[in-house]
């Protein structure tokens, strides 16, 4: 008999805003849900993802879409590590596209699109970039440049012609568009709201975003994210066997 979910969650553990231009860094737990929400629309999340006993073991670009015959990121994706497992699973999607491939921006980008904007300048409203602000979480949890990897970038959409060009897709994200995630490994979470290295904004793009923590559901056998892919299974086997003695 095909088995159902259990109510999955109500009221938020923990409820937060991440300003725009900012950044900030946790450790989920197995069996939670990290719900990103875009306050204002716009948002743009670049996001890594370390495991916090060994941060070696850390979020993989390639073997997430290649495993999943994909280029974007939407509801029923897990969110591969590259030792196999999966640090996340896409459990709801508002808006169907994430872009994981485009990276971050830096300083050097953000002052010759934006100008800059220093902290004596204009205080906690200066112009920080996605680069240095991963730098900065990493070094929190002992890691560096050495560690860094190919980026999530949630809210925003790169699409592709017939020839591979990329082009970044304004407006793609309205005001209270949802992503929840649920965590099934301890994962260290590394978010910054800076701007996409596409973005054509002619201001620099500063956008909030809510976070909230949740409870999760016991994961079944048939649930979709689960059953997405052949690689999908294979990867919560590589979980279970690594929880095994936990």
């Amino acid at each position: 008999m095909l088995q159902t979910a259990a109510p999955l969650y109500a009221t938020p553990l923990y409820d937060d805003l991440i300003p725009g231009g900012s950044h900030w860094s946790f450790i989920m737990r197995r069996g939670h849900v990290l719900r990103l929400i875009d306050e204002t629309g716009g948002a743009n999340v670049g996001m890594l993802m370390y495991n916090p006993e060994n941060p070696l073991e850390r979020y993989n670009m390639p073997d997430t879409l290649k495993n999943q015959h994909t280029f974007l990121l939407t509801k029923g994706h897990v969110l591969l590590s590259d030792m196999g497992r999966v640090f996340a699973s896409i459990i709801r999607d508002d808006l169907g596209w994430h872009d994981t491939v485009a990276g971050t921006c830096n300083a050097d980008l953000v002052e010759k699109r934006w100008g800059k904007k220093t902290y004596q300048e204009a205080h906690n409203h200066y112009h920080r970039n996605g680069f240095n602000s991963f730098l900065n979480e990493l070094a929190k949890y002992g890691l560096g440049k050495k560690d860094l990897t190919a980026n999530l970038n949630w809210f925003s959409k790169v699409k592709t012609d017939d020839d591979g060009n990329m082009a970044f897709s304004e407006g793609h994200s309205h005001a209270g568009a949802t992503v929840d995630l649920r965590f099934e490994m301890d994962t260290i979470v590394v978010l910054h709201t800076c701007p996409h290295p596409m973005n054509p904004a002619s201001e620099y793009p500063s956008h909030p975003l809510r976070y909230q923590l949740f409870k999760a559901a016991p994961v079944i056998d048939a649930d979709p994210c689960k059953t997405s892919s052949p690689e999908a299974t294979r990867a919560f086997a590589n979980n279970a066997l690594y929880h095994l003695f936990q």
